[in-house]
């Protein structure tokens, strides 16, 4: 039923809302009750002064009356319709629902909303639980201590007499480890209450530097204006590790290469003729695709509207440096998933490659990846080069090409796709 056709259901909706009788408001706004009746059964339009009068008796906004509910919560409607296609949903009459009951409709999509957020709150906390490498090494300390503590008292046990001197070293080992253990279990329950910053300052130095760069959306204005690498490190470092400070400046030093080789003035113009394509840019600018990939990663709404997300991983296959986007979530820990172009491009270095990509979840949009492998400091000399690995994730391409999607996961902890060759552990997600 189209949406201007559903006026007098919204009405007889707000009436009923309101606890106002149909005769009352056919009195009020100067009406029949049997022609409101079929007003409110969507047999005679409504518009003008009535519309009006009868907005004003409902103490609503006209457009309230004849828009009903907004384009965004039909679309969100149709979204938890195509995330359970077995509960059978008549999507073609989903406008009159959000037509009739609006407030309904409204709490199913902050119901679908929350759910989603629980979602992805799980699935970063069951990465930190898996992948953490303090949460680990608390562990492994805890257990080690407990297993010494349980050795050292059933000597102690024992029938038969200890000699002194072995006696107090066992207690000695046993007061000692037993201080460890209180030591290591008080830090343990500090960093599993700690909120996410806190938690953050007592993970992996990497993490401390992308948590960083996070909050500064990737830009760093400094160094776009011809500012030093001391001041931006100074600015973006406060409150990180030593290491995580070291590898911070790190980034910025190469930062600071990439806007002096790719100014923003210079990379607009073909940016805007072409799109952010960083194959088709670096050919234009004359620069190396995986600079123009980090310098597409750092612009600004103003100069890139929609944003592109960013992975680098090193030959081993872990990433150094995580730009995800919302619905292109990247592990916080570990390698991802062994499907993404970035691992595949490790096999054919100096080669981009251009593949539409899809994540399994509830918001299942297609994004272009592309990648490329290209070795660590220039050529090399009669030895074997170290190669490192770029993956941009930029919005999807059309699909007149007819290529089809690659399924990709994010990591396989928390990834639904069944049946995968290069599933590494089982999903916590399975059957879900």
């Amino acid at each position: 039923m189209p949406r201007d056709t559903l006026t007098g259901s919204r009405i007889r909706e707000r009436r009923i809302m309101r606890g106002v009788k149909q005769a009352d408001l056919a009195r009020k706004a100067g009406i029949s009750a049997s022609y409101l009746n079929l007003i409110e059964h969507n047999r005679r339009r409504i518009g003008g002064k009535l519309l009006l009068n009868i907005a004003s008796v409902l103490d609503v906004e006209p457009t309230t009356l004849t828009e009903g509910a907004e384009a965004t919560l039909i679309a969100t409607l149709r979204e938890a319709a195509s995330d359970a296609p077995q509960a059978g949903a008549e999507l073609d009459r989903v406008e009159e629902f959000a037509g009739r009951f609006p407030g309904w409709a409204q709490l199913m999509a902050d119901g679908r909303a929350r759910i989603a957020a629980l979602e992805r709150t799980v699935e970063t906390l069951t990465d930190r639980m898996t992948h953490d490498p303090h949460l680990a090494a608390s562990l492994h300390e805890m257990l080690s201590t407990v297993t010494a503590i349980h050795s050292a008292a059933t000597i102690l046990a024992e029938p038969g007499d200890v000699d002194p001197e072995w006696q107090a070293r066992f207690h000695r080992n046993i007061h000692e480890d037993s201080e460890r253990l209180a030591e290591t279990s008080r830090g343990l329950v500090t960093y599993l209450e700690a909120d996410s910053d806190a938690a953050t300052e007592l993970g992996v130095p990497q993490e401390e530097v992308d948590t960083a760069l996070a909050a500064a959306g990737h830009h760093v204005p400094e160094l776009e204006e011809g500012g030093t690498v001391a001041s931006a490190a100074a600015r973006l470092g406060q409150g990180l590790s030593t290491t995580a400070r070291a590898l911070l400046t790190d980034w910025l030093r190469r930062y600071a290469e990439d806007a002096a080789a790719i100014p923003i003035p210079q990379l607009a113009g073909p940016l805007a003729d072409h799109g952010p394509d960083p194959a088709t840019l670096a050919r234009v600018l004359g620069v190396d695709p995986a600079r123009v990939m980090r310098r597409l990663a750092s612009l600004t709404a103003d100069v890139l509207p929609d944003p592109v997300g960013l992975a680098i991983c090193d030959a081993s296959g872990v990433l150094s440096y995580r730009k995800p986007l919302p619905d292109f979530p990247m592990p916080r820990f570990g390698a991802a998933c062994p499907l993404w172009p970035l691992y595949r491009a490790l096999n054919r270095p100096w080669v981009v490659l251009s593949l539409p990509v899809v994540q399994p979840g509830r918001h299942e949009v297609v994004y272009q990846a592309d990648a490329l492998a290209s070795p660590v400091g220039g050529i090399a000399v009669n030895s074997d080069p170290l190669f490192e690995a770029h993956m941009m994730i930029r919005p999807a391409q059309s699909r007149s090409s007819g290529v089809a999607p690659l399924n990709v996961g994010t990591a396989c902890r928390v990834c639904p796709l069944s049946d995968c060759k290069g599933r590494r552990e089982p999903s916590v997600l399975a059957g879900v």
